[in-house]
Protein backbone atom coordinates (compact mmCIF):
# COMPACT_ATOMS: atom_id res chain seq x y z
CA UNK A 1 0.00 0.00 0.00
CA UNK A 2 1.29 3.40 -1.14
CA UNK A 3 1.60 5.77 1.59
CA UNK A 4 0.65 9.39 0.87
CA UNK A 5 1.95 12.27 2.12
CA UNK A 6 -0.27 14.56 4.42
CA UNK A 7 0.19 17.15 7.24
CA UNK A 8 1.89 16.06 10.57
CA UNK A 9 4.47 12.57 8.55
CA UNK A 10 7.71 13.20 10.53
CA UNK A 11 11.07 12.29 8.41
CA UNK A 12 14.19 11.70 10.10
CA UNK A 13 16.28 14.19 7.92
CA UNK A 14 15.86 16.50 4.58
CA UNK A 15 17.33 13.41 2.30
CA UNK A 16 14.48 10.92 4.29
CA UNK A 17 11.80 13.81 3.39
CA UNK A 18 12.94 13.96 -0.06
CA UNK A 19 13.20 10.66 -0.84
CA UNK A 20 9.81 9.58 0.30
CA UNK A 21 8.25 12.50 -2.19
CA UNK A 22 9.99 11.64 -5.11
CA UNK A 23 9.25 7.97 -4.59
CA UNK A 24 6.01 8.70 -4.27
CA UNK A 25 6.13 11.02 -7.58
CA UNK A 26 7.04 8.45 -8.99
CA UNK A 27 4.60 5.77 -8.15
CA UNK A 28 1.77 8.39 -8.59
CA UNK A 29 3.63 9.14 -12.56
CA UNK A 30 5.09 12.60 -12.21
CA UNK A 31 7.62 15.01 -11.58
CA UNK A 32 9.42 16.58 -8.43
CA UNK A 33 10.87 19.78 -8.26
CA UNK A 34 12.56 21.99 -5.44
CA UNK A 35 10.72 25.03 -5.12
CA UNK A 36 11.34 27.69 -2.55
CA UNK A 37 14.10 26.57 0.18
CA UNK A 38 14.36 29.29 3.63
CA UNK A 39 17.57 28.44 6.05
CA UNK A 40 17.55 30.45 9.56
CA UNK A 41 19.72 32.85 11.25
CA UNK A 42 22.26 30.26 12.03
CA UNK A 43 21.96 29.25 8.20
CA UNK A 44 20.37 25.71 8.98
CA UNK A 45 17.88 24.88 6.67
CA UNK A 46 14.46 25.54 8.13
CA UNK A 47 11.46 25.12 5.56
CA UNK A 48 11.78 23.92 1.74
CA UNK A 49 8.70 22.90 -0.63
CA UNK A 50 8.70 20.05 -3.31
CA UNK A 51 6.01 20.64 -5.71
CA UNK A 52 5.05 18.85 -9.21
CA UNK A 53 7.66 19.45 -11.78
CA UNK A 54 4.29 21.13 -14.21
CA UNK A 55 4.13 23.94 -11.96
CA UNK A 56 4.66 27.69 -12.66
CA UNK A 57 3.13 29.11 -16.19
CA UNK A 58 4.73 29.41 -18.89
CA UNK A 59 6.60 31.89 -20.41
CA UNK A 60 5.86 33.04 -24.28
CA UNK A 61 8.65 35.94 -25.77
CA UNK A 62 7.43 38.09 -28.99
CA UNK A 63 10.48 36.15 -30.61
CA UNK A 64 8.57 32.91 -30.52
CA UNK A 65 4.67 34.04 -30.68
CA UNK A 66 4.32 31.98 -33.94
CA UNK A 67 6.27 28.84 -33.10
CA UNK A 68 6.41 28.68 -29.73
CA UNK A 69 8.48 26.25 -27.45
CA UNK A 70 7.06 23.29 -26.09
CA UNK A 71 6.30 23.73 -22.02
CA UNK A 72 5.70 21.27 -19.56
CA UNK A 73 4.36 23.85 -17.02
CA UNK A 74 0.66 23.92 -16.79
CA UNK A 75 0.65 25.75 -13.47
CA UNK A 76 -0.03 22.43 -11.14
CA UNK A 77 -0.84 23.49 -7.84
CA UNK A 78 0.62 19.94 -6.22
CA UNK A 79 3.01 20.26 -3.58
CA UNK A 80 4.51 19.64 -0.42
CA UNK A 81 5.96 21.95 2.45
CA UNK A 82 8.51 20.53 4.53
CA UNK A 83 9.43 22.24 8.02
CA UNK A 84 12.29 21.79 10.41
CA UNK A 85 10.88 19.98 13.95
CA UNK A 86 14.02 20.31 15.63
CA UNK A 87 16.39 17.26 14.27
CA UNK A 88 14.11 16.01 11.97
CA UNK A 89 11.48 17.33 9.53
CA UNK A 90 7.67 17.52 8.95
CA UNK A 91 5.05 18.08 6.29
CA UNK A 92 3.56 21.52 7.28
CA UNK A 93 0.75 21.36 4.63
CA UNK A 94 0.28 19.36 1.72
CA UNK A 95 -2.01 19.57 -2.26
CA UNK A 96 -2.23 16.51 -3.71
CA UNK A 97 -4.63 16.98 -6.46
CA UNK A 98 -3.29 17.56 -10.02
CA UNK A 99 -4.67 19.65 -13.12
CA UNK A 100 -3.30 17.59 -15.69
CA UNK A 101 -2.99 13.77 -16.24
CA UNK A 102 -1.01 11.66 -14.43
CA UNK A 103 1.10 8.24 -15.37
CA UNK A 104 2.68 6.21 -13.25
CA UNK A 105 4.10 4.21 -16.85
CA UNK A 106 5.91 7.67 -17.42
CA UNK A 107 7.59 8.49 -14.84
CA UNK A 108 10.53 6.42 -15.77
CA UNK A 109 10.60 9.47 -18.54
CA UNK A 110 10.81 12.07 -16.33
CA UNK A 111 14.42 13.73 -15.53
CA UNK A 112 13.65 13.92 -11.95
CA UNK A 113 13.64 10.00 -11.52
CA UNK A 114 16.44 9.08 -13.35
CA UNK A 115 18.88 7.56 -11.63
CA UNK A 116 21.97 4.96 -11.96
CA UNK A 117 22.62 2.64 -9.07
CA UNK A 118 25.74 1.35 -8.16
CA UNK A 119 25.43 -1.88 -10.04
CA UNK A 120 24.61 -0.07 -12.94
CA UNK A 121 27.31 1.78 -12.81
CA UNK A 122 29.69 -1.26 -12.11
CA UNK A 123 28.45 -2.85 -15.26
CA UNK A 124 28.69 -0.57 -17.79
CA UNK A 125 32.36 0.22 -16.56
CA UNK A 126 32.94 -3.26 -17.14
CA UNK A 127 31.13 -3.82 -20.33
CA UNK A 128 33.08 -0.56 -21.34
CA UNK A 129 36.38 -1.95 -20.49
CA UNK A 130 35.29 -5.51 -22.35
CA UNK A 131 34.84 -3.26 -25.82
CA UNK A 132 30.98 -3.50 -25.99
CA UNK A 133 29.02 -0.91 -27.38
CA UNK A 134 26.65 1.78 -25.78
CA UNK A 135 23.27 0.23 -27.17
CA UNK A 136 24.50 -3.60 -26.00
CA UNK A 137 25.88 -2.36 -22.49
CA UNK A 138 22.56 -1.05 -22.33
CA UNK A 139 20.55 -3.37 -23.68
CA UNK A 140 22.56 -5.93 -21.21
CA UNK A 141 20.58 -4.20 -18.29
CA UNK A 142 17.31 -3.62 -19.97
CA UNK A 143 17.69 -7.87 -19.68
CA UNK A 144 19.14 -8.16 -16.56
CA UNK A 145 15.82 -5.79 -14.96
CA UNK A 146 13.31 -7.76 -16.92
CA UNK A 147 12.40 -4.69 -19.41
CA UNK A 148 12.94 -1.03 -20.16
CA UNK A 149 9.79 0.16 -17.64
CA UNK A 150 12.02 -1.40 -14.78
CA UNK A 151 14.88 1.02 -15.42
CA UNK A 152 15.52 4.12 -13.80
CA UNK A 153 17.75 5.42 -16.28
CA UNK A 154 17.76 5.49 -19.77
CA UNK A 155 20.52 5.17 -22.82
CA UNK A 156 21.51 8.15 -22.58
CA UNK A 157 21.94 8.13 -18.62
CA UNK A 158 24.42 5.30 -19.37
CA UNK A 159 26.28 6.86 -22.22
CA UNK A 160 26.81 10.29 -20.33
CA UNK A 161 27.62 8.13 -17.13
CA UNK A 162 30.61 6.72 -19.38
CA UNK A 163 31.14 9.76 -21.16
CA UNK A 164 32.18 11.82 -17.61
CA UNK A 165 34.24 8.11 -16.63
CA UNK A 166 36.29 8.44 -19.55
CA UNK A 167 39.43 10.19 -18.89
CA UNK A 168 42.97 9.88 -19.83
CA UNK A 169 44.97 7.57 -18.32
CA UNK A 170 47.56 9.91 -16.70
CA UNK A 171 50.56 8.32 -14.57
CA UNK A 172 52.46 10.43 -12.09
CA UNK A 173 53.73 13.47 -14.35
CA UNK A 174 52.39 12.05 -17.00
CA UNK A 175 51.73 16.34 -18.73
CA UNK A 176 54.86 17.20 -18.23
CA UNK A 177 56.74 13.99 -19.46
CA UNK A 178 54.70 13.74 -23.00
CA UNK A 179 55.10 17.37 -23.57
CA UNK A 180 59.27 16.12 -22.99
CA UNK A 181 58.46 13.49 -25.56
CA UNK A 182 56.81 16.18 -27.87
CA UNK A 183 59.60 18.40 -27.78
CA UNK A 184 62.24 15.25 -28.14
CA UNK A 185 60.39 14.31 -30.93
CA UNK A 186 60.70 17.98 -32.66
CA UNK A 187 64.15 18.02 -32.39
CA UNK A 188 64.59 15.16 -34.43
CA UNK A 189 61.80 15.60 -36.79
CA UNK A 190 62.01 19.02 -37.51
CA UNK A 191 57.82 19.00 -39.58
CA UNK A 192 56.81 17.29 -36.45
CA UNK A 193 53.44 18.16 -35.32
CA UNK A 194 51.75 18.44 -31.77
CA UNK A 195 49.30 20.81 -29.71
CA UNK A 196 48.02 19.82 -26.11
CA UNK A 197 44.86 20.76 -24.47
CA UNK A 198 44.88 22.16 -21.19
CA UNK A 199 41.75 22.67 -18.61
CA UNK A 200 41.98 26.15 -16.35
CA UNK A 201 43.09 23.58 -13.48
CA UNK A 202 46.19 22.68 -15.52
CA UNK A 203 44.71 19.44 -16.23
CA UNK A 204 45.61 18.29 -19.17
CA UNK A 205 42.63 17.12 -21.39
CA UNK A 206 42.18 16.38 -25.05
CA UNK A 207 46.31 15.74 -27.46
CA UNK A 208 46.91 15.69 -30.83
CA UNK A 209 50.40 15.15 -32.81
CA UNK A 210 51.52 13.70 -36.59
CA UNK A 211 54.80 12.83 -37.66
CA UNK A 212 56.29 14.38 -41.11
CA UNK A 213 55.61 11.29 -42.85
CA UNK A 214 52.17 11.45 -41.99
CA UNK A 215 51.84 15.24 -42.89
CA UNK A 216 53.81 14.69 -46.51
CA UNK A 217 51.21 11.47 -47.28
CA UNK A 218 48.28 13.29 -46.94
CA UNK A 219 49.92 15.69 -48.96
CA UNK A 220 49.04 12.77 -51.80
CA UNK A 221 45.85 11.48 -50.97
CA UNK A 222 43.78 13.74 -49.65
CA UNK A 223 41.22 12.79 -51.49
CA UNK A 224 39.18 10.93 -48.45
CA UNK A 225 39.77 10.37 -45.08
CA UNK A 226 38.13 8.20 -42.15
CA UNK A 227 37.98 8.87 -38.37
CA UNK A 228 36.69 6.84 -35.55
CA UNK A 229 37.33 6.96 -31.78
CA UNK A 230 36.56 2.92 -31.18
CA UNK A 231 39.63 1.42 -30.13
CA UNK A 232 41.28 2.48 -27.18
CA UNK A 233 37.62 3.49 -26.09
CA UNK A 234 36.60 0.46 -26.49
CA UNK A 235 39.16 -1.70 -24.45
CA UNK A 236 40.72 0.74 -22.31
CA UNK A 237 38.04 4.11 -21.85
CA UNK A 238 41.09 6.22 -23.80
CA UNK A 239 39.57 7.58 -26.76
CA UNK A 240 42.24 7.50 -29.56
CA UNK A 241 41.21 9.12 -32.35
CA UNK A 242 43.56 8.36 -35.91
CA UNK A 243 42.98 10.08 -38.82
CA UNK A 244 43.71 7.39 -41.67
CA UNK A 245 43.59 7.28 -45.18
CA UNK A 246 44.50 4.85 -48.19
CA UNK A 247 47.80 4.30 -49.71
CA UNK A 248 48.91 2.64 -53.27
CA UNK A 249 48.74 -0.72 -52.00
CA UNK A 250 45.24 -0.03 -50.59
CA UNK A 251 46.43 -0.26 -47.04
CA UNK A 252 45.54 2.19 -44.00
CA UNK A 253 48.46 4.75 -43.32
CA UNK A 254 47.69 6.73 -40.67
CA UNK A 255 47.53 10.95 -40.88
CA UNK A 256 47.83 11.60 -37.57
CA UNK A 257 45.71 11.19 -33.81
CA UNK A 258 44.64 12.23 -30.92
CA UNK A 259 44.24 11.04 -27.69
CA UNK A 260 40.45 12.39 -25.98
CA UNK A 261 39.34 13.24 -22.39
CA UNK A 262 35.51 13.39 -24.31
CA UNK A 263 33.79 12.53 -27.25
CA UNK A 264 31.21 15.58 -27.45
CA UNK A 265 31.00 18.04 -30.11
CA UNK A 266 33.78 21.06 -28.45
CA UNK A 267 36.43 18.07 -28.20
CA UNK A 268 35.90 17.46 -31.75
CA UNK A 269 36.10 20.63 -33.21
CA UNK A 270 39.11 21.03 -31.31
CA UNK A 271 40.68 17.62 -32.61
CA UNK A 272 39.45 18.61 -35.96
CA UNK A 273 40.82 22.44 -36.23
CA UNK A 274 44.32 21.07 -34.63
CA UNK A 275 44.45 18.51 -37.54
CA UNK A 276 43.66 20.67 -40.43
CA UNK A 277 46.35 23.29 -38.97
CA UNK A 278 48.94 20.12 -39.10
CA UNK A 279 47.53 19.45 -42.66
CA UNK A 280 48.12 23.13 -44.20
CA UNK A 281 44.73 24.25 -44.14
CA UNK A 282 43.97 21.66 -46.56
CA UNK A 283 40.74 20.04 -45.77
CA UNK A 284 39.82 16.18 -47.19
CA UNK A 285 37.14 16.44 -49.93
CA UNK A 286 35.14 13.22 -48.12
CA UNK A 287 35.42 11.82 -44.88
CA UNK A 288 34.05 8.43 -43.14
CA UNK A 289 32.88 8.44 -39.69
CA UNK A 290 30.86 6.13 -37.25
CA UNK A 291 26.55 7.58 -36.50
CA UNK A 292 27.65 9.88 -34.35
CA UNK A 293 26.26 13.44 -33.79
CA UNK A 294 29.29 15.34 -31.84
CA UNK A 295 30.85 14.30 -34.97
CA UNK A 296 28.73 15.36 -36.98
CA UNK A 297 28.26 18.73 -35.65
CA UNK A 298 31.90 19.17 -35.64
CA UNK A 299 32.53 18.05 -39.04
CA UNK A 300 29.90 20.68 -40.54
CA UNK A 301 31.81 23.46 -38.91
CA UNK A 302 34.94 22.43 -39.70
CA UNK A 303 34.83 20.43 -42.56
CA UNK A 304 31.82 22.74 -44.24
CA UNK A 305 32.47 21.43 -48.02
CA UNK A 306 33.33 18.18 -47.19
CA UNK A 307 31.27 15.08 -48.14
CA UNK A 308 30.25 13.12 -44.75
CA UNK A 309 29.46 9.41 -44.64
CA UNK A 310 28.35 7.31 -42.56
CA UNK A 311 30.23 3.99 -42.07
CA UNK A 312 27.66 1.29 -44.01
CA UNK A 313 29.29 -1.53 -42.24
CA UNK A 314 28.39 -0.45 -38.47
CA UNK A 315 24.60 0.17 -40.03
CA UNK A 316 24.59 -2.82 -41.04
CA UNK A 317 26.29 -4.98 -38.66
CA UNK A 318 23.07 -3.79 -36.52
CA UNK A 319 20.52 -5.49 -38.41
CA UNK A 320 20.48 -7.83 -36.27
CA UNK A 321 20.34 -6.30 -33.01
CA UNK A 322 17.43 -3.93 -34.56
CA UNK A 323 15.27 -6.21 -36.43
CA UNK A 324 15.46 -9.97 -35.20
CA UNK A 325 12.54 -9.95 -33.30
CA UNK A 326 10.25 -9.50 -36.22
CA UNK A 327 8.93 -13.05 -37.14
CA UNK A 328 10.20 -12.72 -40.69
CA UNK A 329 13.70 -11.61 -39.97
CA UNK A 330 15.55 -13.58 -42.72
CA UNK A 331 13.16 -12.05 -45.00
CA UNK A 332 13.53 -8.44 -44.19
CA UNK A 333 17.28 -8.55 -43.43
CA UNK A 334 17.61 -9.97 -47.44
CA UNK A 335 15.24 -7.50 -48.79
CA UNK A 336 16.94 -4.83 -46.92
CA UNK A 337 20.39 -5.49 -48.05
CA UNK A 338 19.67 -5.89 -51.39
CA UNK A 339 17.72 -2.65 -50.93
CA UNK A 340 21.10 -1.08 -50.13
CA UNK A 341 23.64 -2.66 -51.78
CA UNK A 342 21.71 -3.72 -55.41
CA UNK A 343 20.02 -0.19 -56.42
CA UNK A 344 21.69 1.70 -58.80
CA UNK A 345 19.71 4.93 -58.47
CA UNK A 346 18.13 7.10 -55.66
CA UNK A 347 14.95 6.37 -57.19
CA UNK A 348 15.63 2.32 -57.06
CA UNK A 349 16.68 2.48 -53.70
CA UNK A 350 13.72 4.83 -52.48
CA UNK A 351 11.19 2.11 -54.43
CA UNK A 352 12.51 -0.83 -52.76
CA UNK A 353 12.90 0.53 -49.46
CA UNK A 354 9.11 1.98 -49.37
CA UNK A 355 8.56 -1.65 -50.66
CA UNK A 356 10.08 -3.65 -47.53
CA UNK A 357 8.59 -1.13 -45.04
CA UNK A 358 5.38 -1.57 -46.64
CA UNK A 359 5.94 -5.39 -47.38
CA UNK A 360 6.69 -6.08 -43.53
CA UNK A 361 4.54 -3.27 -41.88
CA UNK A 362 7.53 -1.98 -40.70
CA UNK A 363 6.16 1.87 -40.21
CA UNK A 364 6.77 2.19 -36.38
CA UNK A 365 10.70 1.12 -36.45
CA UNK A 366 12.22 3.95 -35.82
CA UNK A 367 16.03 2.99 -36.03
CA UNK A 368 14.82 2.29 -39.77
CA UNK A 369 12.68 5.47 -40.03
CA UNK A 370 16.46 7.28 -38.94
CA UNK A 371 18.29 5.56 -41.30
CA UNK A 372 15.74 6.40 -44.16
CA UNK A 373 16.06 10.02 -42.96
CA UNK A 374 19.86 9.65 -43.23
CA UNK A 375 19.96 7.89 -46.30
CA UNK A 376 21.76 10.72 -47.77
CA UNK A 377 24.92 10.13 -44.96
CA UNK A 378 25.09 6.29 -46.16
CA UNK A 379 23.23 4.52 -48.90
CA UNK A 380 25.84 4.24 -51.32
CA UNK A 381 23.18 5.15 -54.59
CA UNK A 382 23.25 8.44 -52.46
CA UNK A 383 27.16 8.67 -51.89
CA UNK A 384 28.60 7.44 -54.87
CA UNK A 385 28.68 10.73 -56.69
CA UNK A 386 31.82 11.36 -54.66
CA UNK A 387 35.36 9.53 -54.86
CA UNK A 388 35.88 7.56 -51.75
CA UNK A 389 38.88 5.49 -52.73
CA UNK A 390 37.55 2.43 -52.06
CA UNK A 391 37.00 2.84 -48.53
CA UNK A 392 33.45 2.59 -47.61
CA UNK A 393 33.54 1.94 -43.85
CA UNK A 394 35.59 2.93 -40.97
CA UNK A 395 36.75 -0.68 -41.02
CA UNK A 396 40.09 1.18 -42.92
CA UNK A 397 40.83 2.92 -38.78
CA UNK A 398 39.61 -0.24 -37.11
CA UNK A 399 42.84 -2.14 -39.41
CA UNK A 400 44.57 0.90 -38.62
CA UNK A 401 44.13 -0.12 -34.64
CA UNK A 402 44.79 -3.44 -35.11
CA UNK A 403 48.49 -2.69 -35.20
CA UNK A 404 48.74 -1.29 -32.07
CA UNK A 405 47.84 -4.17 -30.50
CA UNK A 406 50.73 -5.79 -28.50
CA UNK A 407 51.59 -2.50 -27.75
CA UNK A 408 48.99 -1.25 -25.21
CA UNK A 409 47.52 -2.46 -22.29
CA UNK A 410 45.02 -1.37 -19.91
CA UNK A 411 47.92 -0.16 -17.72
CA UNK A 412 49.48 1.77 -20.19
CA UNK A 413 50.09 5.50 -19.76
CA UNK A 414 49.98 8.57 -21.91
CA UNK A 415 53.14 9.00 -22.03
CA UNK A 416 53.82 5.29 -22.57
CA UNK A 417 51.41 5.02 -25.35
CA UNK A 418 52.76 8.00 -27.24
CA UNK A 419 56.09 6.34 -27.43
CA UNK A 420 54.89 3.05 -27.89
CA UNK A 421 52.99 5.05 -31.10
CA UNK A 422 56.25 5.51 -32.25
CA UNK A 423 57.04 1.94 -32.56
CA UNK A 424 54.11 1.08 -33.87
CA UNK A 425 54.14 3.17 -36.54
CA UNK A 426 57.87 1.91 -37.73
CA UNK A 427 56.63 -1.59 -38.10
CA UNK A 428 53.76 0.10 -40.35
CA UNK A 429 56.19 2.17 -42.60
CA UNK A 430 58.10 -1.27 -43.15
CA UNK A 431 55.45 -3.19 -44.25
CA UNK A 432 54.87 -0.68 -46.61
CA UNK A 433 58.30 -0.55 -47.79
CA UNK A 434 57.80 -4.60 -48.16
CA UNK A 435 54.82 -4.24 -49.79
CA UNK A 436 56.76 -1.62 -52.25
CA UNK A 437 59.56 -3.97 -52.60
CA UNK A 438 57.57 -6.81 -53.51
CA UNK A 439 55.50 -4.66 -56.36
CA UNK A 440 59.02 -3.68 -57.75
CA UNK A 441 60.33 -7.04 -57.62
CA UNK A 442 57.14 -9.38 -58.60
CA UNK A 443 54.82 -8.98 -61.84
CA UNK A 444 51.64 -10.28 -61.76
CA UNK A 445 50.70 -12.55 -65.53
CA UNK A 446 48.21 -10.68 -67.37
CA UNK A 447 45.06 -13.24 -68.12
CA UNK A 448 43.78 -11.69 -71.31
CA UNK A 449 45.64 -10.04 -74.55
CA UNK A 450 44.04 -6.89 -74.01
CA UNK A 451 46.01 -4.40 -74.11
CA UNK A 452 44.85 -1.98 -71.66
CA UNK A 453 45.17 -4.72 -69.02
CA UNK A 454 49.22 -4.69 -69.52
CA UNK A 455 48.59 -0.99 -69.16
CA UNK A 456 47.20 -1.64 -65.47
CA UNK A 457 49.41 -3.84 -64.81
CA UNK A 458 52.27 -1.53 -65.27
CA UNK A 459 51.02 1.86 -63.59
CA UNK A 460 49.23 -0.79 -60.43
CA UNK A 461 50.86 -1.99 -57.32
CA UNK A 462 50.35 -5.65 -57.14
CA UNK A 463 47.39 -5.26 -54.96
CA UNK A 464 45.47 -2.71 -56.80
CA UNK A 465 46.67 -4.82 -60.10
CA UNK A 466 45.10 -7.47 -58.46
CA UNK A 467 41.78 -6.05 -58.16
CA UNK A 468 41.67 -4.57 -61.33
CA UNK A 469 41.75 -8.39 -62.31
CA UNK A 470 38.95 -9.51 -60.30
CA UNK A 471 36.34 -7.04 -62.74
CA UNK A 472 38.36 -8.61 -65.45
CA UNK A 473 36.78 -11.54 -64.82
CA UNK A 474 32.98 -10.61 -64.12
CA UNK A 475 33.72 -9.30 -67.70
CA UNK A 476 32.75 -12.75 -69.29
CA UNK A 477 28.83 -12.12 -67.61
CA UNK A 478 28.77 -8.88 -69.56
CA UNK A 479 27.28 -8.60 -73.16
CA UNK A 480 27.40 -4.79 -74.62
CA UNK A 481 25.42 -3.29 -77.10
CA UNK A 482 26.09 -0.17 -79.14
CA UNK A 483 22.48 1.90 -78.69
CA UNK A 484 23.17 4.81 -80.68
CA UNK A 485 26.30 7.25 -81.41
CA UNK A 486 26.43 11.14 -81.90
CA UNK A 487 29.69 12.79 -82.68
CA UNK A 488 33.06 11.23 -80.60
CA UNK A 489 30.02 10.09 -78.21
CA UNK A 490 28.79 6.70 -77.63
CA UNK A 491 25.93 5.35 -75.58
CA UNK A 492 26.60 1.29 -74.80
CA UNK A 493 23.70 -0.96 -72.67
CA UNK A 494 25.59 -3.72 -71.12
CA UNK A 495 23.93 -6.82 -69.73
CA UNK A 496 25.04 -8.69 -66.82
CA UNK A 497 24.26 -12.08 -65.74
CA UNK A 498 24.15 -11.98 -61.72
CA UNK A 499 23.21 -14.22 -58.99
CA UNK A 500 20.88 -12.51 -56.72
CA UNK A 501 18.96 -13.61 -53.82
CA UNK A 502 15.25 -13.12 -53.26
CA UNK A 503 11.98 -14.42 -50.98
CA UNK A 504 10.11 -17.48 -53.23
CA UNK A 505 6.21 -17.52 -52.51
CA UNK A 506 6.67 -20.24 -49.79
CA UNK A 507 8.49 -17.31 -47.75
CA UNK A 508 12.15 -18.82 -48.07
CA UNK A 509 15.06 -17.16 -49.44
CA UNK A 510 16.22 -18.44 -52.96
CA UNK A 511 18.81 -17.49 -55.33
CA UNK A 512 18.90 -17.40 -59.08
CA UNK A 513 20.58 -16.11 -61.84
CA UNK A 514 19.44 -12.34 -63.34
CA UNK A 515 20.23 -10.41 -66.09
CA UNK A 516 21.24 -6.44 -64.90
CA UNK A 517 21.25 -3.65 -67.69
CA UNK A 518 23.36 -0.71 -67.34
CA UNK A 519 23.82 2.57 -69.56
CA UNK A 520 27.57 3.03 -70.24
CA UNK A 521 28.62 5.98 -72.26
CA UNK A 522 31.85 6.83 -74.21
CA UNK A 523 33.54 10.21 -74.87
CA UNK A 524 35.93 8.98 -77.84
CA UNK A 525 37.27 12.33 -78.18
CA UNK A 526 38.43 12.58 -73.94
CA UNK A 527 39.17 8.66 -73.78
CA UNK A 528 36.31 8.78 -71.14
CA UNK A 529 34.10 5.85 -70.06
CA UNK A 530 31.46 6.16 -67.13
CA UNK A 531 28.82 3.33 -65.99
CA UNK A 532 25.42 4.25 -64.07
CA UNK A 533 27.49 2.12 -61.24
CA UNK A 534 30.20 4.28 -61.21
CA UNK A 535 32.29 1.36 -59.42
CA UNK A 536 35.27 2.60 -61.03
CA UNK A 537 34.52 6.49 -59.78
CA UNK A 538 33.25 4.88 -56.28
Amino acid sequence: MMLEPKKGLMFDSEDDAVKFYKGYARKKGFGVVRRTTRYDEDNKLHYFTLACSRQGKAQYSSKNLFKPYPSTRMQCPAKSNFSRRGDKFCISSVTVGHNHPISPSKSRFLRCHKKLDLHAKRTLELNDQAGIRMNKNFGSLVMQAGGYDKLQFGEKECRNYLQETRRLQLGAGDAHAVYQYFLRMQSKDPDFFHVMDVAEDGRQRNVFWADSRSRATYESISDVVTFDTTYLTNKYSMPFAPFVGVNHHGESVLLGCGLLSNEDTDTFVWLFKSWLCCMSNNPPNAIITDQCKAMQNAIGEVFPLARHRWCIWHIMKKIPEKLSGYEKYENIKYTLSNAVYDSLTKHDFDEAWLHMIEKYDLHDNEWLGGLYGNRNLWVPAYVKDTFWAGMSSTQRSESVNAFFDGYVNSRTTLKQFAEQYENALRDKVEKENKADSKSFQEVIPCITHYDFEGQFQAAYTNAKFEEFQDQLRGKIYCYPTLLYKEDSLFTFRVREDRKIFYEGEDGDIKEKWVILEFTVLFNQGECDVRCVCRLFEF
